[in-house]
């Protein structure tokens, strides 16, 4: 077939179409999720200090085994979750961390009580991990990007009674100190604990990295 010349200015529209359409895909977070798992939630701030808006996705695996019938007689999913942090680059997306199955499942069995809440925030370049318990506190891991890895910087917990807060502790693993705030006033209603602060020096030479952490139900920071 004989060779046909197309003016420029008709093949602009098709090309300009084709890089839209590629570059779409290079910021589509879905096509990192590996075959096996769905998208839970996701979320999104800058993570690496360069202005560009980074994703973090909550993975869920779809493995049919783990649809069972709880103690109420009601199917839940027992599929265990994972996360995948990408950062945005000019070019796309860059994965930076993964970990597809560090979360239990949203619908554990807490036995007595209800199974501590996973949530995901992102704020002053930071990643936080939440377990929410209710009325009975949290705790909290904090995540940076140094090193070309997601490294555990922080953690924070509290303890409570209701509304009235029984302890607290704080740990840095940059500067090695930990703080534990105890509630003295046992008659307290909530806004009158009286604390007792105690600082201690943790032994901790090696960051963890959020791809190393097996089961975040298993993470034991009472060890530090």
């Amino acid at each position: 077939m004989p060779y046909k010349h197309i003016p420029l200015l008709k093949l602009l529209p098709v090309l300009l179409l084709a890089f839209v359409e590629c570059r779409a895909q290079d910021l589509d977070g879905a096509a990192f999720i590996p075959e096996g798992y769905v998208l839970f939630e996701s979320y999104s701030g800058d993570l690496n200090k360069d202005a560009l808006e980074d994703c973090v996705l909550i993975l869920k695996k779809t493995d049919p085994t783990n649809i069972v019938t709880n103690r109420f007689d009601k199917k839940v999913n027992r599929n265990r979750r994972g996360i995948l942090v990408l950062l945005q680059t000019e070019k796309g997306y860059q994965r930076a961390a993964k970990n597809y199955d560090c979360f239990s499942s949203e619908n554990e069995d807490g036995g007595v009580y209800f199974a501590p809440e996973l949530w995901i925030h992102l704020e002053n370049q930071k990643l936080y991990v939440h377990y929410g318990h209710g009325r009975y506190g949290y705790w909290c891991y904090t995540f940076r990007f140094q090193d070309a890895a997601f490294k555990l910087i922080g953690c924070d917990s509290s303890s409570s009674r209701g509304p009235v807060v029984n302890s607290e502790w704080s740990i840095n693993f940059l500067t090695q100190k930990k703080l534990i705030r105890t509630n003295t006033n046992a008659d307290a209603e909530s806004g009158e604990e009286v604390f007792t602060e105690t600082w201690s020096t943790i032994e901790q030479d090696t960051l963890i990295k959020l791809s190393e952490i097996d089961d975040f139900d298993e993470l034991n920071m009472y060890a530090f």
